[in-house]
């Protein structure tokens, strides 16, 4: 294995397994061998090869091709084993299940997973609690009481609680939920969201005014003028990166089980759409490894990579047997779906390699042809795991069914996470994310990397334009912008996320949307002197191009809490 100094030190931190006193006892590749062989034990359920699942599990983790979702890599093997990254509760109007979510989410926090929850079901502040004559406190306030308890739990000493609160436009304490975040300290180990509808949508489009409805009574509360709500989504997201957007209606109709009920919420980073009490276990292929030097020119090795995702499907399928669920709820609703989430990350590098501007028509033509393969061979795998062991248990009550579309083993296939750690262990860039910078240095469990991007720094040496002093300008800037004796070409191909309109973010987001089961984990950066205008125009754009959901982040924002969505939540 060839793993560079950061990845090392984050699987010292976090992944290798440690005795009683706290010393590493694994090497990363007993870790992988842990990891594959726990996962290829239910083989043994469908009559499958155990040792030469393990292998192909082993290969594909051990040449960084693929990992799964952090949870995966560090409790497999280990008696806690969950390995589940995404959750969601039902949060219920009553006092009961309220404390319930809690004491689960405790549970599933401490476990390395994040969970979602909407509140948007629970009454709002100051109205009518029946069975004490008193008044209720709203949503806000018992989100504040889910934050406190996520701050003592340790998750298991490798992740901090990430969770993700979404409450509805039409909720009557949406501008409270909207404003939480601007004040210092509020929901630190919170990411929120607003579940925007269509029906907000279009009165925001014709200026006019919507329904805030009383989820007690099922009543309108009031009609309040759209404009104004958006105003101060636009306002907190200029000011504190929060809130971000979730477009609900779109969501639900890809709803894959629609008769089981309607998703409310996602996990913390946004991709990972849930009903309540489903789990997704996820997983990302690294795409930079499949591209081939051609005769004349780079390809990309499509043969190699169906291959491979066919390894991956099947790891995760294997991955839902394995678990060790931290609910009966959960395992039912897990094991009565089957979702899975096989994504990419090295997306970045992917294009550079191809010698194709991140921002430009040809990479979002080929964002799109890429993730159309990737997604029909995922279900083609699916499909034909589906043969062998079964469909879904749900399958009969889900589209698929009743569209006469092919069975499926997996209700869905894809996600597109952003793979935190992840790209640090793969040494790769995110997700589908641009280059952060080319040189950074950012903060892991208390730990901070020192982040450098070895192939430019080769290719300025191929090129001959390397000298000290462009090192030191780049450690000092971060990127290209205003540095003499670069070629406007090497410019163009390593533009860096800031450097890059909020429009093409949307596009290649868009892009990759149209290709996913499930949703895209993408930040649109902004230069710190965005205006609110270009918030305002992110987020409308973004439901314009199909998106499920949208965060915007402006750099320098004074983030009021923990900064969840740039974190390890894979």
């Amino acid at each position: 294995m060839v793993l560079s100094e950061n990845a090392l030190t984050v699987l010292r931190k976090r992944y290798l397994m440690r005795d009683t006193s706290g010393k590493v006892t694994e090497t990363p590749e007993e870790m992988f061998y842990r990891v594959a062989g726990s996962v290829a034990e239910a083989e043994r359920n469908y009559d499958g090869d155990v040792e030469y699942w393990t292998e192909r599990f082993l290969n594909i983790m051990k040449d960084l091709r693929f990992l799964p979702n952090s949870p995966a890599m560090m409790n497999a093997g280990k008696s806690s084993g969950q390995l589940a990254a995404c959750f969601v509760l039902p949060v219920e109007d009553s006092m009961d299940s309220i404390f319930n979510s809690l004491k689960n989410a405790a549970l599933i926090l401490q476990s390395g997973g994040g969970t979602g929850f909407s509140f948007s079901r629970l009454r709002p502040k100051s109205d009518l609690v029946h069975s004490t004559g008193g008044i209720a406190s709203g949503p806000v306030s018992f989100m504040r009481v889910f934050n406190t308890a996520t701050e003592v739990i340790k998750q298991g000493g490798a992740r901090r609680g990430a969770n993700m609160g979404i409450l509805r436009i039409d909720h009557p304490d949406i501008l409270d939920f909207i404003r939480i975040k601007r004040k210092a300290g509020e929901l630190a180990n919170f990411n929120i969201s607003v579940a925007v509808t269509d029906a907000f949508m279009k009165a925001l489009s014709h200026a006019g005014e919507y329904d805030l409805i009383n989820p007690r009574t099922g009543q309108i509360y009031k009609k309040v003028r759209a404009k104004e709500v958006f105003g101060e989504i636009v306002e907190s997201a200029w000011e504190t990166g929060d809130p971000g957007v979730v477009f609900i209606d779109a969501i639900n109709r890809d709803n894959p089980t629609p008769h089981l009920g309607n998703m409310e919420s996602t996990n913390p980073c946004g991709e990972q759409p849930l009903l309540p009490y489903e789990a997704c276990v996820l997983g990302s292929i690294n795409v930079n490894h499949y591209v081939a030097q051609g005769q004349a020119r780079q390809l990309i090795d499509f043969e190699s990579l169906s291959r491979d995702i066919e390894t991956a499907v099947r790891f995760l399928d294997d991955a839902i047997d394995v678990n060790k669920y931290p609910l009966l709820d959960i395992e039912v609703m897990h094991k009565g779906n089957r979702k899975i989430g096989l994504g990419i990350m090295g997306w970045a590098d992917m294009l550079i390699s191809l010698e194709i501007p991140y921002a430009s028509k040809k990479a979002f033509e080929l964002a799109g042809e890429f993730m159309r393969f990737f997604r029909e061979t995922a279900r083609q795998c699916s499909a034909e795991l589906a043969g062998q062991r079964g469909v879904f248990p749900n399958f009969s009550r889900s589209v698929y069914a009743s569209q006469g579309m092919t069975e499926m083993r997996n209700a869905t296939t894809t996600t597109i996470a952003p793979t935190g750690t992840l790209s640090i262990i793969a040494d790769c860039s995110s997700g589908i994310e641009p280059l952060f910078a080319l040189a950074y240095k950012r903060l892991i469990m208390d730990t901070e990397l020192s982040e450098m991007n070895s192939h430019f720094f080769k290719t300025a040496e191929q090129f001959g334009f390397y000298s000290d002093s462009l090192k030191e300008q780049i450690l000092i800037k971060g990127n290209l912008r205003g540095i003499r004796g670069i070629p406007e070409k090497i410019k163009r191909l390593y533009k860096t996320a800031h450097e890059i309109s909020f429009r093409d973010h949307i596009e290649m987001q868009s892009r990759f949307q149209k290709y996913t089961d499930n949703a895209v984990s993408k930040t649109i950066n902004m230069a710190r002197n965005a205006k609110k205008d270009d918030i305002a125009q992110a987020f409308l754009l973004a439901f314009e191009k199909g998106c499920k959901g949208v965060t915007v982040f402006r750099y320098g924002t004074r983030k009021r809490g923990t900064l969840v969505r740039f974190s390890d939540s894979d």
